[in-house]
């Protein structure tokens, strides 16, 4: 039975992918700050900033899956660099003592969004420098510096020296029953009237449905140990393959949850502008939760940003189970009601 760690597993996709790992009979661990809720897994509760936790939490794994991150559109850098960056290091060095075989970097196309559309491109590399926002910032760091140690091993390990082989996979906008970070927010906003479109909404971005993302990471995990050759040190981004403009999947969720889509609009030079002040001014003082607009979100809303999956779905060996029209009505069912009708102009096929 293969040993499994899973940082980051209270939040929906860590869940998600511990519940599957699970339900395959694999022997789960769980590290975060609070409770999993995953039968099955035994949770060890801490920080992965935290050495002695995360060297307890890896004793006797095989494979780390790595998802815990600070998530946010604002706050400390300093918690962000400690998070994202001190904390994937000490996970990497506990993880090479331990003689872990196999680690997934669970990354974000966020790395190497620099502000302008992606137009079909494929997974290219994180830039920290330029990577917009400290949590974009740093994910591009921790991505490289996990990709650096792919079969490295670490400074003072007790292993074999030669430590496990790593692959970086960037799941993008995954959204699902239960999402609080997407499908929460932009259904709050929409029903108390503050969600408007960015521009004419007709930016094309793409997105992924939490249980593909699960059965991505697994599938990334699986082969890091059939084909360690060919996707180690390497990164991926996991989409549905089905890119919408951000005006169809707005109105998707929101028709999904039982509220009205946005209905008014706001330039979207005006939205980035709006978007550095209130970072500005939440610098100063910061709210209770997110910020309503930041130059990122601005950006995220208003480029295009849909990526050729051609490579993954080779190297990885897999395709997306539930398309964004399956999806909806799933989320409709969440919600308690009945599917929306299926979007119109989806855009580009998957390339």
């Amino acid at each position: 039975m293969t040993a499994v760690l899973v940082t980051g597993a209270s939040g929906l996709l860590g869940s998600a992918v511990a519940r599957a790992l699970v339900a395959r009979g694999s022997d789960v661990r769980t590290l975060q700050r609070r409770p999993s809720g995953v039968a099955g897994a035994a949770d060890v509760l801490g920080s992965v900033t935290d050495a002695d936790v995360v060297a307890r939490a890896v004793a006797g794994a095989d494979v780390v899956v790595h998802l815990a991150a600070k998530v946010s559109l604002a706050g400390e850098p300093a918690e962000f660099e400690a998070v994202n960056v001190g904390g994937t290091r000490t996970l990497l060095d506990a993880a090479a003592r331990a003689g872990v075989r196999r680690f997934v970097q669970v990354s974000s196309p966020s790395v190497a969004h620099l502000g302008t559309s992606l137009v079909g491109v494929p997974a290219t590399a994180a830039d920290p420098e330029h990577a917009r926002g400290e949590y974009a910032r740093t994910k591009a760091a921790g991505e490289l510096l996990a990709l650096g140690r792919d079969g490295a091993g670490a400074p003072g390990g007790d292993g074999d020296g030669v430590g496990p082989r790593v692959v970086a996979v960037r799941p993008h906008l995954v959204w699902g029953p239960g999402d609080t970070q997407l499908v929460e927010r932009v259904v709050d906003r929409a029903a108390r009237g503050r969600l408007p479109l960015l521009g004419h909404g007709a930016a094309l971005i793409d997105t992924l449905y939490v249980d593909n993302a699960a059965d991505g990471i697994l599938a990334a995990l699986d082969r890091l140990g059939d084909a360690p050759d060919v996707v180690g040190g390497r990164a991926y981004v996991l989409t549905n393959g089905e890119p919408r403009t951000v005006a169809d999947l707005l109105s998707g969720i929101c028709r999904a949850a039982g509220v009205e889509p946005p209905a008014w609009r706001v330039p979207a030079g005006l939205a980035r502008a709006a978007g550095g002040l209130v970072e500005a001014l939440w610098r100063v003082r910061p709210g209770v939760d997110e910020p309503p607009m930041t130059r990122f979100l601005a950006e995220q809303l208003s480029t295009a940003h849909w990526f050729d999956q051609r490579a993954t779905r080779r190297d990885l060996r897999w395709t997306p189970a539930v398309g964004v029209d399956e999806g909806l009505r799933r989320l409709a069912v969440h919600y308690g009601g009945t599917a929306p009708a299926a979007a119109e102009g989806s855009g580009p096929d998957e390339a």
